[in-house]
């Protein structure tokens, strides 16, 4: 069962973009949280909460549990906007999961044992990771935070499709289930031909011509 993250959320009642203005000023970050057949509800969470969490992958792929003025809602990201050029997050959307019914999510994967693994120490090859994320569907009870990819038997001129992506109990790929011409590629390990120098080719090629 995956971690339990809290954050901590003050209920709001001030709309608008004035009030979100000033909530921003205040260091706060104005969201929403909605879903679940209940109404949307606007809400505050300071700004170093946020600024906090959202260092680690967990906020974005995660249930969560948004603590409101004392009342936990488990809830996921589904939305938010950052400054241009701040180190600032301006708005979030949340929503509400329903403990009983799928939901689908984006999980992050995480690729292990590439630097020791036959491609990985070949020079000549270049591993490429083509997805960093997959879209699954489960019950929140099931979503996992990540999904490792061992990649310690990678050979050159290995392709490893999302089909031979283990995926843990109780979650299925989104892309799968749409059919077998999505089968995607997800790790490849190409040679890479080494390129000969132009100049010296052709001094190579002018000194052969010398000598006849």
């Amino acid at each position: 069962m995956a971690n339990i993250h809290e954050i901590k959320a003050e209920s709001r009642k001030d709309e608008g973009k004035g009030a979100s203005r000033r909530l921003r000023h205040a260091a706060y970050v104005p969201a929403v949280v909605y879903g679940a057949g209940k109404a949307p509800q606007s809400i505050q969470i300071e700004h170093n909460t946020i600024l906090l969490a959202a260092r680690h992958e967990w906020f974005f792929s995660s249930v969560l549990d948004l603590n409101i003025d004392g009342n936990v809602e488990k809830v996921l990201v589904r939305d938010w906007q950052k400054h241009p050029f701040k180190q600032q997050m301006l708005h979030m959307d949340f929503q509400r999961v329903d403990q009983n019914a799928l939901l689908r999510a984006n999980v992050p994967l995480h690729f292990l044992n590439q630097d020791t693994s036959p491609a990985g120490k070949a020079s000549h090859v270049v591993v490429s990771h083509a997805l960093t994320e997959v879209e699954v569907t489960c019950l929140p009870k099931d979503l996992p935070e990540f999904i490792e990819v061992d990649l310690a038997s990678l050979t050159e001129g290995d392709i490893i499709h999302l089909s031979q992506i283990k995926l843990p109990a109780g979650v299925t790929s989104v892309q799968l289930a749409l059919g077998e011409e999505h089968d995607v590629a997800v790790v490849t390990a190409q040679a890479v031909k080494e390129e000969v120098d132009a100049p010296a080719a052709d001094a190579a090629g002018e000194a052969e011509a010398d000598k006849k």
